[in-house]
């Protein structure tokens, strides 16, 4: 009914609007909540998680027998259907529905349903859904108290997370329920999304049109986002209705142009949260790409960083990061540029600190790779962890105090500047680690190619080949 009644309010703005009236829309739902899916026919996207005879499917349609109702976590980013997936369970088998915001909900409240719960099952015999929206906001205590309705199936949880569960979530509340991963949907979803909420009664009922290239734009800049979409189509809606001269006899639909929906958004939705998994996993995609030599993602994964308002300073102390484990000595000028980077960003700051970080990048991106520096340390930890290595060489020692003589430390040492070449050939590893390492093994890339060579003649003079 209340679908209903916001179109005639929509419809009557419109009407409004070109007669140069003042029209209020204030009771008007968003376009994203209008078009909610009210059934599993209605929704996009999600095919894999919603295949029939899957547990989330079998959860929306109620099936029963010996396999019950299973709690259900569902994660993924914004704008792809955990909301609507939870109403549809709560639609069937006419169970009672209870939502609770990780915002505003404390343990107080959750226990307040979980006792509900229990008189709607003993006197109705009527199950209750409880929908947590933004469980990862929830604290361990908190998450705690929903433990003993979900082991008796007291209530079927149904909890929503853009964030990883298995850093947010306890594991016992893991444990007890299906984990359900949503994806973006694809452009051909969201475009079905949108043409659907520019002829549906609910939405724009035909009042508008849609040009091709204006679509095209919004799909581009959803980023999979359903509800951004619809959001962003409904801005543009507003521009072109703005448009239509005050008085205008025209009765034919006002067509949203390419230039409406540009003016309505500004900027794509950059897909991105600064303490989530979007900002692991976009570093990440950064750190491989310049490890992987493409430049091109690599400057965009550090564009989508920037646009998303990530710390610079962060992103530079990857980049010198990378340019030690990843480029190494095959490149040793990429950790200087690196660390002047660092340095230059703390100093001047965004707008500009984009171009010194775009500079690091590129160094990285394209210069020669080497990791034997890295593998190296690690495989050098690795032993002493392990216990081996011994007492340090006796002529190795500290020989600069009174005793140091009597004790034999230093005796026999070579000072490598008198040697030919000042290199000494004398042994400087623990005896059981002599002859029996080789942790820097050089790579024949880059400046590195000339290391190996040297290392190899070092070897021989030293005695360890």
């Amino acid at each position: 009914m209340g679908i209903e009644a916001g179109d005639d309010l929509f419809a009557s703005s419109t009407a409004q609007r070109r007669d140069g009236g003042a029209g209020s829309d204030a009771s008007l739902p968003p376009l994203a909540v209008r078009m909610r899916p009210r059934s599993l026919e209605e929704v996009r996207g999600q095919a894999d998680v919603l295949r029939p005879g899957s547990p989330l499917r079998r959860l929306i349609e109620g099936s029963g027998g010996a396999a019950g109702p299973l709690s259900a976590i569902i994660w993924g980013p914004p704008g792809t259907g955990k909301t609507t997936l939870a109403h549809l369970v709560a639609t069937a088998a006419d169970r009672r529905f209870v939502e609770l915001s990780a915002v505003t909900a404390g343990v107080k409240d959750v226990r307040a349903v979980m006792d509900q719960a229990a008189r709607e099952r003993d006197l109705y015999d009527r199950q209750t859904v409880l929908f947590l929206d933004e469980i990862h906001r929830f604290t361990k205590a908190q998450q705690d108290a929903l433990l003993p309705g979900v082991e008796t199936r007291q209530v079927v949880l149904v909890a929503a997370t853009t964030e990883n569960p298995s850093f947010s979530v306890i594991a016992p509340l893991l444990s007890r329920s299906m984990l359900i991963t949503l994806g973006p949907l694809s452009e051909q979803e969201v475009a079905e999304v949108l043409d659907s909420a520019v002829t549906d009664e609910r939405g724009l009922a035909g009042e508008l049109t849609l040009a091709e290239e204006a679509r095209a734009h919004l799909v581009r800049v959803a980023g999979g986002d359903a509800r951004r979409a619809l959001t962003s189509l409904e801005a543009a809606a507003g521009v072109a209705l703005d448009d239509v001269a005050a008085g205008s006899q025209d009765e034919g639909p006002v067509p949203i142009t390419l230039a409406h929906v540009e003016q309505a958004v500004a900027h794509a939705m950059v897909r991105y949260d600064k303490t989530g998994d979007q900002h692991y996993d976009v570093a990440s995609a950064l750190i491989k790409s310049m490890r992987g030599s493409d430049v091109d993602a690599s400057l965009h994964y550090l564009a989508r960083m920037l646009e998303a308002g990530e710390d610079p300073r962060f992103i530079a102390r990857r980049i010198v990061i990378a340019a030690s484990e990843d480029v190494g000595m095959a490149d040793p000028t990429a950790l200087q540029t690196s660390v002047a980077a660092m340095q230059a960003v703390a100093q001047i700051g965004m707008p500009e600190a984009r171009l010194i970080l775009a500079q690091a990048v590129v160094h990285n991106a394209l210069a020669p790779k080497s990791n034997a520096a890295y593998l190296g340390i690690n495989e050098a930890i690795a032993d002493v962890r392990a216990g081996r290595g011994g007492q340090v060489p006796a002529h190795l020692r500290g020989s600069g105090y009174a005793g140091a003589a009597r004790l034999g430390h230093g005796k026999g040492y070579q000072y490598p500047h008198d040697a030919q070449d000042a290199v000494a050939r004398q042994q400087y590893l623990p005896d059981d680690l002599h002859g029996a390492t080789d942790y820097y093994r050089p790579t024949g890339r880059g400046f590195e190619e000339r290391l190996a060579a040297r290392w190899a003649w070092l070897k021989t003079r030293l005695g360890r080949d």
